[in-house]
């Protein structure tokens, strides 16, 4: 039991003696997870009382087995008697089951395989649900956000550096939710580093529907982590506090594409004030979507246009991979170049082209949907093109 002042990381470090252990140093069930689980599935137990219960208990156990009496000083009468009743009994056996359940991992802050960057945090989940590779959860990571309705760019540029930098070995941490989320993540799978997705609701839930696939394979060759008990649905609430594991994980955030309410831009400020590097794609001066990268630049993030500049920056020394060199245009004719080059990198009218280059509308609007249809320029709303660059 650690007395007087303590931190997370302190705590998790003291041995509990109250766990029974079996042949190998296995944990006998039904013991210490079943009390870890009974405590913290008990309503109003969070993590600053559930850190108080321990430091003046030592262990989950000796919590449950406390009296009323002495429970009551350290968190009131109606809590005391809340953790005397226990959790929702339904509950607490669908957890346990999922507990037992092979490859599933239910991890607390006196488990070694409970993430050591998270119990620097002022808030660290007293549980952690985890399905994947629990390696990922102690190897250099990189959080990658952005906007739910990115660009084509955008998801571009969100799976091409996290492709990128999960080669050059760091695990890529986002939330699964749609757009730079997915890219991201999709991104990190194609590398060494995988994948990690922090989720706003409970384990055994998808959300998005539309990610079940994508949330099948980080379970099997990356990692889906949540904080919420089982059951937990996608309520507001949920995903901010989501955000702060997101950025707790890693040694930066990466935010490419966000407007200025976007919840990205959450996430960048709890990295920096986690002491964590925040990097930011810089984009068109007309795209909303450059509105919250830029605001970060000019608050002091590290502008990037290559994933070499965040390695450099984090101090991941990797050799220039073919992935993170510009690919070379192919299939395009003298043309379609000539008209790549008129067009530039910033959203475009036709007519703009017409005047730049020209040419007729009806030759333009020709070979515009033929550099569409090969993946080289992006149709946007409102009679805009845009240029697709590669990473």
């Amino acid at each position: 039991m650690c007395r007087g002042p303590c931190s997370w990381a302190t705590w998790s470090a003291t041995p509990n003696p109250s766990i029974r252990l079996g042949e190998g140093g296995a944990v006998l069930p039904g013991s210490r997870s079943a009390a870890w689980a009974r405590l913290l599935l008990t309503p109003g137990v969070g993590p600053r009382t559930a850190h108080a219960l321990l430091r003046a208990f030592g262990s989950a156990e000796t919590v449950l087995d406390a009296s009323q009496a002495s429970l009551s000083p350290i968190v009131g009468e109606e809590l005391a008697r809340a953790l005397s009743e226990g959790p929702n009994a339904a509950l607490l056996d669908h957890t346990l089951a999922w507990i037992d359940a092979s490859g599933h991992h239910f991890l607390t802050w006196d488990d070694g395989q409970y993430p050591r960057a998270l119990l620097q945090l002022p808030d660290p989940p007293p549980c952690l649900f985890y399905l994947g590779r629990p390696e990922l959860l102690a190897r250099p990571a990189l959080a990658i956000v952005g906007s739910r309705n990115a660009t084509a760019q955008g998801l571009e540029n969100a799976r091409g550096f996290a492709q990128a930098l999960s080669q050059a070995g760091l695990t890529i941490v986002s939330g699964l939710a749609q757009g730079i989320d997915t890219a991201a993540h999709r991104g990190g799978l194609e590398g060494a580093g995988s994948s990690i997705a922090v989720l706003g609701t409970g384990i055994d839930r998808v959300y998005p529907a539309k990610n079940r696939d994508l949330a099948h394979r980080l379970a099997e060759q990356g990692g889906l982590l949540s904080e919420f008990p089982l059951g937990t649905p996608p309520t507001a609430g949920n995903f901010p506090r989501r955000n702060r594991l997101i950025s707790g994980l890693s040694r930066g955030c990466l935010v490419i594409e966000a407007t200025l309410n976007s919840g990205s831009l959450i996430t960048a400020r709890l990295a920096l004030e986690q002491g964590r590097e925040v990097f930011a794609v810089p984009g068109s001066i007309h795209s909303p979507f450059s509105k919250g990268p830029h605001r970060l630049l000019r608050d002091g993030a590290k502008l990037v246009e290559t994933a070499q500049d965040v390695l450099e920056e984090l101090g991941v020394l990797a050799a220039r991979s073919p992935a993170e060199e510009p690919s070379p245009v192919e299939g395009v004719s003298k043309e379609h170049e000539r008209l790549l080059a008129v067009l530039g990198h910033d959203p475009t009218t036709l007519d703009l082209l017409a005047q730049r280059s020209g040419l007729a509308v009806d030759q333009l609007a020709a070979w515009l949907l033929d550099l569409e249809l090969s993946g080289r320029i992006q149709a946007l709303p409102g009679g805009f093109y845009q240029r697709l660059s590669r990473l």
